[in-house]
């Protein structure tokens, strides 16, 4: 069995996800008392979001280069980073490691293809939604992108992001306004699919709550890992 690297903590929410579907998922295929073989660095989630907020950039990838060597270190065959935003450090993290790190775009743009879809809502922070690091990634794998055309509504969805789902709550209200932009995303942008661009987001908007095919950046992330964990 591969072993994992995984850089988690932003949100431990959303991390906790990964070990707990990672573990299942292993399980569900090897039998027995099969689990998979993780090492996990959780990080101190208040100092990165300092960092973002200050626009100190430098310093996470700095940090999260320094972990992802942590992990190859100590037996890690290839890494993950555990949440959408930070991959807009995806490559100077690469750059620092001889291991492959697994994008989280790349694989949900798998699903997405899969399914046919190829025109999609990206919803995410404000950075993946404002920024091109992740929907370049997504149109290089032949999808079309589309975000929130407001600002107000970028600015909506990443506060319901970092002052709810970041600390396990769930609002009724929230999923109403995430439920409204998409319908307006669909009317407006013709959408096919809707790609829940944050790690958190699948806490709050299920498959159940859209005709829209969904594609969870979080599940599809998991399901790349096992598939190489058990390789």
């Amino acid at each position: 069995m591969k072993t994992i690297g995984i850089i988690g903590g932003m949100s431990y929410e959303s991390s906790i996800h990964y070990y707990q579907r990672i573990n299942d998922q292993v399980n569900a295929r090897a039998g027995g008392l099969t689990c998979a073989e993780l090492i996990i660095y959780n990080v101190n989630f208040g100092v990165i979001r300092e960092h973002m907020l200050n626009g100190r950039w430098d310093e996470i990838g700095t940090e999260l280069s320094r972990i992802a060597k942590v992990l190859e270190d100590a037996g890690a065959d290839c890494v993950a980073i555990a949440t959408n935003t930070m991959h807009k450090l995806a490559d100077r993290v690469q750059s620092n490691i001889g291991v492959p790190l697994i994008h989280i775009a790349d694989c949900v743009a798998a699903k997405c293809k899969a399914a046919g879809v190829s025109k999609v809502a990206l919803l995410g922070t404000r950075y993946t939604m404002e920024q091109n690091f992740l929907s370049d990634r997504l149109r290089a794998n032949g999808l079309e992108v589309a975000v929130p055309a407001r600002a107000e509504q970028i600015a909506e969805i990443d506060r319901v992001i970092f002052d709810e789902l970041c600390k396990g709550e769930v609002k009724d209200s929230s999923r109403d306004y995430f439920l409204s932009v998409i319908a307006e995303m669909e009317k407006d942008f013709g959408i096919g699919g809707v790609i829940l661009g944050c790690t958190e987001i699948e806490m709050l908007i299920k498959q159940k709550d859209l005709s829209l095919p969904v594609f969870d950046t979080t599940q599809a992330h998991i399901d790349s890992l096992v598939d190489i964990a058990l390789k």
